[in-house]
């Protein structure tokens, strides 16, 4: 990776993460009311969400927080669409200083490894559609449109559904095969 560590965030992170988040949504225009949207209090609040999910920093040498993402294990209080089976993921954002650097990138791959390390079957996420970055990020990881899944948390935001058909990890292919369960350690 190019100078940079993906690792859980930790409670000192959660403030330079909310504020990257906002940022980042705000810059990029993704937010109907701009810097009046109730929506940035959310996206700031990365205690809650780590009181929900598995919340997933990327930092540079200097422990810098330049991106992050939260991890949803499946169906719950923080997940908007996943159903059994699935895993999701939600507010992907890098600040500015870490774009081009293949951040956004390693959070999904992590995302994914995970989903599949706890054998979920799919991984599942919500985007706008001017979101169009993100989407080539997606689609490179062989997410799907998912339109029968569309879905709109407010009124005149349509939120586009992409899918992610997993393949079981190869030992635990191999043990579900063989009709056992892979050992745990």
């Amino acid at each position: 990776m190019d100078g940079f560590t993906i690792r859980a965030a930790l409670p000192q992170d959660h403030e330079r993460l909310g504020e990257l988040t906002a940022a980042a949504y705000l810059d990029d225009g993704l937010l109907d009311f701009g810097a009046e949207d109730p929506y940035l209090e959310v996206l700031r609040d990365v205690a809650h969400r780590a009181a929900h999910t598995d919340v997933l920093v990327a930092v540079d040498a200097d422990g810098t927080v330049l991106g992050g993402v939260a991890f949803v294990e499946g169906p719950g209080p923080f997940a908007d669409i996943a159903r059994e089976g699935e895993a999701e993921f939600r507010m992907l954002a890098v600040a500015p200083a870490g774009r081009g650097r293949g951040i956004g990138t390693a959070l999904v791959r992590e995302c994914i490894e995970r989903a599949r390390a706890l054998g979920r079957n799919r991984v599942v996420l919500s985007t706008q559609a001017s979101m169009h970055t993100a989407h080539a990020i997606y689609e490179r990881f062989g997410f799907r449109r998912a339109p029968e899944r569309d879905w709109s948390p407010v009124r005149d935001l349509k939120l586009l559904v992409y899918v992610l058909e997993l393949e079981p990890a190869p030992e635990r292919a191999s043990a579900l095969e063989r009709g056992s369960e892979p050992e745990r350690d």
